[in-house]
């Protein structure tokens, strides 16, 4: 009768010590938080008189937490930032046109939900990729989908795609992602291909999912880049209809910061000179 019973049971419950099924099932399960901390918080929670259901409570909320953290940096890995930065490391103080209070309210994320769209103009150096990686930063850790690129490398993946008969496929990805990052648009003139390519991948996502732009151009600038008034007036059209612009015009951060650090090491050389 009890062998009858065992071989209904699934195998390896059977057999072996309870932390060894325990774990074997915890790895089945994935749950590698629980598998790591279920022993030194049973500890704990034996020596603080802690019952079995906040015993449990406790050490599924910290599967939960390490799931989430998890979960962010598979975001951040996929949007492909080139560095990951933070609003906390921004000097707004160098940036006085910056408008701090309006970044800090997009760090909030709602204008992803409102499908709106950031631009960010000012001439090189002035932290624009910066705020853009910051706001791509906050979108993962919200939960959004983020991709990052420059315009030059958009328009030659593009194309490439064009060439290689996948150019739909690109195109149905970019619009599916929540938020399309396209930094440095301005710094290399386009194509009349690769701008309409451009211009195809902004229409697509128009009123469907939230784009930032970052670019060292005013917007009467742009035909420079885009190479057609017609193509400039439709992709500003589209792209303004909903849109929060940070004008971040004035000195070069990293300028200053070179300067500083020439000061620093002519300084230091002084001082050693005079010491010898």
């Amino acid at each position: 009768m009890t062998r009858a019973a065992d071989d209904k049971m699934p195998a390896g419950t059977t057999a072996g010590t309870p932390q060894i099924l325990l774990a074997h099932h915890l790895k089945q399960l994935k749950l590698p938080t629980v598998l790591r901390e279920y022993e030194k918080l049973a500890r704990e929670c034996a020596r603080d008189g802690v019952d079995h259901t906040r015993y449990l409570l406790r050490l599924i909320e910290l599967e939960l937490i390490d799931r989430e953290r998890r979960t962010v940096e598979r975001r951040i890995r996929a949007a492909r930032f080139p560095a990951v930065k933070s609003l906390d490391t921004f000097d707004f103080t160098a940036i006085p046109s910056l408008n701090k209070m309006l970044v800090l309210e997009l760090a909030r994320c709602e204008y992803i939900l409102r499908r709106e769209n950031i631009i960010a103009l000012g001439n090189s150096g002035t932290g624009k990729t910066h705020a853009a990686l910051a706001l791509g930063l906050a979108a993962c850790q919200k939960g959004f989908t983020v991709a990052f690129t420059t315009a030059a490398a958009l328009v030659n993946q593009l194309m490439e795609a064009r060439d290689e008969k996948r150019l739909l496929k690109m195109q149905r990805d970019l619009a599916a992602v929540k938020l399309l990052i396209v930094d440095e648009l301005g710094y290399v003139p386009l194509s009349p291909t690769g701008a309409e390519l451009l211009f195809e991948t902004f229409s697509q996502r128009y009123e469907r999912g939230s784009t930032i732009v970052t670019s060292n151009l005013p917007f009467e600038d742009w035909t420079q880049v885009l190479g057609s008034e017609r193509l400039t007036g439709a992709l500003l059209d589209r792209l303004t209809h909903h849109v929060s612009i940070l004008t971040m015009n004035g000195d070069s951060y990293r300028l200053k910061q070179s300067a500083h650090r020439r000061r620093a090491t002519a300084a230091e050389q002084n001082q050693a000179t005079s010491t010898d």
